[in-house]
């Protein structure tokens, strides 16, 4: 075999697998934009009860057709409290269920002559959606998933076209035989095997559409593909568990009963091995008329059988292994909790990114809920920051005032770094294909989280004018120490609402813009009132110049901040009123 040759078939099979994929990205986010917050809603109401879970998870993988999708998702909310690890194990259950429908598509649609029978007219339809529907985002999603789905099938019809035929290569045939001739130790090499492909792909709908192909191509039997589909069970797993490399213990967790779950599924099933095959024989028997392990050529064989015996597998597995292990839910968080011990950082809190560090999702839309827990987070770090100036001013000695004013810059620079890192989280989902309600989200984001920098950025002023005021030695008198007390405590109400608000879903009538307004009011009035004092004692000698103007600088600046404020809040509520107009 000359190496161009080897070239044009490695070429032509890496162009076939791209497309395929492409295809199963294009039909994922297409359902995941149709499904939109009902999704999202639907996995962040999940209880403990295991099955509630189970059907969630198989519901939602179903839906966007990525289980890796759902896993990331379930790590990110385990990540963030939302989760208990009990509901994410379940959650992971159905997941596995749920991917089980990408073999069913490629079994019954993907393979054979038919494929492009299929493909051709769902192109026609999804580009007369797109395009005669291409101000409706519903219309036009629908018609990204059909064409998702035509280019997945005709990634697979490219697939078999790019298998070169064995028989002319003898020797690749003689290997794959001396592989397949260690009895029950082939089983366990082709798991392994399965298990490194699926984590050097990390799509293990790819590796199922290439394990389909093999087996109707006769290149493999059934026993080697079925352990190809084991090994790609555990591979699977590694996308998650690359998420959970920035998450907390809980979602570490999360990420390891997923790895868990999977591993315990294919020891269960090598033990009672050859029985299980035998069943599904018996069923594919039934179906198609045909044994999966007849030989190519003789009375009993036929191409499809292997095919849809091992589609069969692949949802027997899951589905049976869920019903076992569900049972041992207890006994696996055991298990993880072993796995993964709480770290230093964990118990001290270091104050990092939570929710999107390497949890990215391929789909833009399911990026936004992480965005939005991450702003929540970052939230509750200003607020947190907020509560640091008041100690400025009880300090009883420099050592004191020193440690709260170094709190404080630690947190400024947390801050800012929040708001770059969620503005570049929030850039890259602007580039994903985003509906109108999406980008609309995206948009307001990027204010909020410009306006809690800003806030950041004036709790700092604050505590730096307090500084220069020790330094200075200016004194207030206690008047002074009382109105700027209470201008205190009228901003942290106007920052008590802001963080409530964002709290709420933006898309739901939830958000009390009323009760912003009036905290956001009552600031600018009471600045007022200060003002006029402030000028009538400056006339009236009160106090010196040097002490008024850190006085007034101190109140104007707490308004500020309260402008902040009242923008993020405003942002929330135009992203509802936009959504409501879609």
């Amino acid at each position: 075999m000359l190496f161009w040759d080897i070239l044009i078939i490695i070429l032509n099979f890496a162009g076939a697998l791209a497309l395929f994929l492409f295809g199963m990205k294009l039909m994922s986010e297409g359902l995941q934009k149709i499904a939109g917050d009902k999704m999202r809603s639907i996995l962040g109401k999940i209880t403990d009860n295991p099955l509630r879970g189970i059907l969630t998870g198989t519901v939602v993988t179903t839906a966007i057709q990525s289980s890796s999708a759902t896993t990331v998702m379930v790590v990110s909310f385990v990540n963030a409290g939302l989760l208990s690890l009990a509901g994410a194990v379940a959650v992971i259950m159905g997941a596995n269920i749920g991917t089980t429908v990408t073999a069913w598509i490629i079994t019954l649609f993907g393979l054979g002559e038919s494929t492009s029978a299929f493909s051709l007219p769902m192109t026609l339809g999804a580009i007369s959606l797109i395009f005669t529907f291409a101000k409706k985002d519903k219309m036009k999603s629908i018609g990204e998933f059909i064409m998702g789905l035509a280019l997945l099938l005709v990634g697979m019809g490219f697939l078999q076209s790019a298998m070169p035929n064995l028989e002319e290569y003898p020797k690749f045939l003689e290997m794959l035989g001396r592989m397949s001739d260690f009895g029950f130790w082939s089983i366990l090499i082709f798991t392994v095997i399965g298990a490194l492909l699926t984590c050097l792909v990390q799509a293990s709908a790819a590796m199922m559409a290439i394990t389909l192909v093999m087996c109707y191509k006769g290149w493999i039997g059934f026993d080697v593909a079925v352990a190809l589909v084991m090994g790609q069970n555990i591979g699977t797993t590694i996308t998650a568990n690359l998420a959970a490399m920035v998450a907390n213990t809980a979602g570490k967790k999360a990420a390891r009963a997923h790895l868990v779950f999977n591993v315990l599924g294919v020891l269960i099933t090598l033990v009672v091995f050859r029985p299980v095959m035998n069943v599904i024989a018996y069923l594919t028997s039934g179906m198609v008329g045909a044994d999966p392990y007849a030989e190519v050529g003789s009375v009993g064989y036929s191409a499809e059988a292997i095919p849809m015996a091992l589609s069969l597998f692949h949802t027997f597995f899951n589905v049976v292994n869920t019903l076992i292990l569900v049972w041992f839910i207890p006994q696996i968080i055991r298990i993880v909790n072993w796995m993964v011990k709480p770290t230093a950082a964990d118990e001290e809190d270091e104050f990092r990114l939570k929710f999107i560090g390497g949890g990215w999702m391929n789909t833009a839309e399911l990026n936004l809920e992480s965005a939005r827990k991450e702003i929540e987070n970052f939230s509750k770090r200003v607020l947190r920051m907020y509560t640091f100036l008041p100690s400025l001013r009880t300090a009883k000695d420099d050592e004191e005032f020193d440690a709260v004013m170094a709190r404080i810059e630690k947190y400024e620079g947390i801050t800012d770094h929040m708001e770059l890192e969620i503005a570049k989280f929030l850039t890259r989902i602007s580039e994903g294909d985003l509906s109108k309600e999406g980008s609309q989200r995206v948009s307001s984001m990027l204010r909020i989280v410009d306006n809690l920098e800003s806030i950041g950025d004036a709790v700092f002023q604050i505590a730096m004018t307090r500084k220069n005021k020790r330094d200075a030695a200016v004194h207030f008198d206690q008047e002074q120490n009382d109105n700027l007390e209470h201008m205190t405590e009228l901003v942290q109400q106007a920052l008590t609402v802001m963080d409530h608000n964002l709290k709420t879903d933006y898309n739901k009538n939830k958000i009390d813009l009323d009760a912003a307004y009036d905290a956001e009011n009552a600031i600018n009035k009471y600045r007022d009132q200060l003002r006029n004092r402030h000028l009538d004692a400056l006339k009236l000698g009160v106090y010196n110049y040097s002490i008024g103007s850190v006085y007034s600088g101190l109140f104007s600046l707490y308004e500020k901040l309260g402008d902040y404020v009242i923008n993020v809040s405003e942002a929330i509520d135009n992203s509802k009123k936009e959504a409501g107009n879609n």
